[in-house]
């Protein structure tokens, strides 16, 4: 008897159930914001170190988000999103069962392997969605990101004050878990059938002739075969020795940022050393990897165009300055005892951050109107400045949690501007069959600067401190504020130099001609 094949989830339905993956993740981790300053005095964590609570999981989402790709086009797009997501929730138990600092950050760690899940679940709405309703389901699907965040920091400065920090992880676990199911039982992906394994796929695809658009299903991973039974294209690669240089690279690079602001001394010295040396070294092999490659997680050939690279590290700056200012500085200001800071708990950190979330909630739903509005260039330049001009409100005024606040609003509608253009800017300027590839390294290169920005919070926080003597006559030290004056001010540098980036990149936009071409991008 024929098996009847069951039908296919409505796009509209895997649309809702894909962005509560957004909602969820998001809840999680914008509800760990408020309790950074308590897992720093109740694990002893310095406040370098403690940027690993934010660097360690954006360290290996970077790395694994293109691996994350390549490995669902081989597998299925739906086998890889369900195993990134059980990873995902295995960093959430670990976390929740976190006696220490390192084993906290191995639970990030882990966290950031499951969130590069992220990318496949935007290709499996890709798949359902028609381009004509496809920007309407990104949209939909981005905005989800922004409103878990506004949800996690209405929840979780609540949580935080009554049960603890780790909470934040058991709560979100159980979530997870059923969306799982969920995710298992009615999310189908094109024409796969269950009860087909890869391996059977395979044999059958080795020696039976059947026709080529039977070969091409979701699982299949074997080669195309033509009608001579040649071999037409290749299961893609995947880039191992690039993404265990590059994570050479990027930790090296952070510990010794942490180095150079630490008193010179003679062991101190040859740290600095010895990680500057590696990530020379690690620079170089990464470079001769990817240039070597046929399928490299950066490709260099693609950001020849000016166009391209300069977009790109707009939107670097962007992750840079929003995780180094918003989700590592503050909470330390707000929660650090005064004259140093505020004063105040975890509920305070989320009223001052929820502005912040909020407006960039707004403009993730309005991104693609102000695009067709505006076009891509005019919110980057825009964006850039309003930027610039937050952060060195930010510094001339911080002494409030009401004046932060409102600063960053202004931060907020700055940031999101430039993000959405420079994002817009990578994507039409890439030709459309290597647009997936760009828009990959898009991303990976939003996440190291992400990386790069708690570290350096963290390096300043650590290298200025004042003490001062708690209610039990305990003496715990904080963040002086020359630390924060400093914070805010390599922020206003780097946003300014986004807008030179931004001049640059309004120079080249006639440069129709010197796009990239596909003889030019690798295949």
């Amino acid at each position: 008897m024929q098996k009847i094949e069951k039908p296919l989830t409505s796009p509209w339905l895997t649309l809702a159930i894909l962005s509560s993956l957004g909602i969820i993740a998001m809840v999680a981790e914008t509800m760990i914001l408020p309790a950074i300053p308590d897992i720093i005095h109740e694990l002893s964590v310095s406040y370098e170190n403690s940027s690993w609570i934010l660097a360690s999981i954006l360290v290996t989402g970077a790395v694994m988000t293109p691996i994350a790709g390549k490995l669902s086009d081989v597998y299925g797009k739906k086998r890889i999103l369900l195993m990134l997501l059980g990873v995902y929730i295995a960093g959430l138990l670990v976390g929740s069962l976190s006696v220490n600092f390192l084993t906290l950050v191995i639970a990030r760690a882990i966290q950031g392997l499951g969130i590069s899940m992220f990318p496949v679940a935007f290709s499996i709405l890709r798949d359902k969605f028609p381009p004509a309703k496809l920007a309407i389901a990104q949209g939909i699907f981005s905005s989800t990101l922004s409103g878990g965040a506004v949800i996690g920091l209405i929840i979780g400065g609540i949580v935080v004050d009554d049960f603890g920090w780790r909470s934040t992880f058991l709560l979100i676990t159980p979530l997870a878990i059923i969306l799982f199911l969920i995710i298992a039982r009615f999310v189908r992906v094109g024409k796969e059938q269950q009860d087909v394994s890869d391996k059977a796929s395979e044999f059958c695809c080795r020696f039976i002739h059947v026709r080529q658009d039977i070969l091409l299903t979701e699982n299949t991973s074997v080669p195309t075969i033509s009608n001579n039974g040649t071999t037409l294209s290749k299961r893609k690669s995947i880039d191992i020795k690039g993404a265990i240089s590059l994570s050479f690279l990027i930790v090296s690079f952070l510990i010794t940022l942490q180095f150079l602001e630490r008193s010179i001394t003679f062991t101190n010295l040859i740290q600095i050393v010895l990680f500057s040396v590696t990530s020379v070294v690690s620079l170089v092999l990464f470079v001769r990897i990817e240039k070597n490659t046929n399928s490299p997680l950066i490709d260099f050939k693609i950001l020849k165009n000016k166009i391209i690279f300069y977009a790109n590290i707009i939107n670097m700056t962007v992750g840079l300055t929003a995780l180094m200012v918003v989700y590592q500085t503050l909470p330390i200001l707000i929660r650090s005892q005064p004259p140093s800071g505020f004063g105040g708990d975890a509920s305070s950190i989320a009223s001052v951050q929820l502005p912040y979330m909020v407006v960039s909630l707004i403009f993730s739903v309005a991104s693609g109107f102000l695009v067709s509005r505006f076009g891509n260039l005019r919110p980057i330049m825009v964006g850039t400045i309003v930027t610039t001009l937050g952060f060195f409100i930010l510094l001339l005024y911080h002494f409030t949690e009401t004046s932060i606040a409102a600063v960053l609003v202004i931060v907020a509608v700055g940031l999101a501007l430039t993000q959405i253009g420079s994002v817009n800017v990578v994507l039409t300027s890439t030709p459309k069959r290597y647009s997936g590839i760009s828009l990959g390294m898009n991303l990976l290169i939003y996440l190291i600067g992400s990386s790069v920005g708690p570290v350096i919070a963290g390096a300043y926080m650590q290298s200025n401190q004042i003490s001062t003597n708690t209610s039990n006559g305990i003496l715990i030290s904080y963040p002086s504020p020359e630390s924060y004056n400093m914070i805010f001010l390599t922020a206003t540098i780097i946003s300014l130099a986004s807008v030179i980036f931004a001049i640059l990149l309004n120079r080249n936009k006639g440069s129709k001609g010197k796009e990239i071409t596909e003889r030019e991008v690798p295949t």
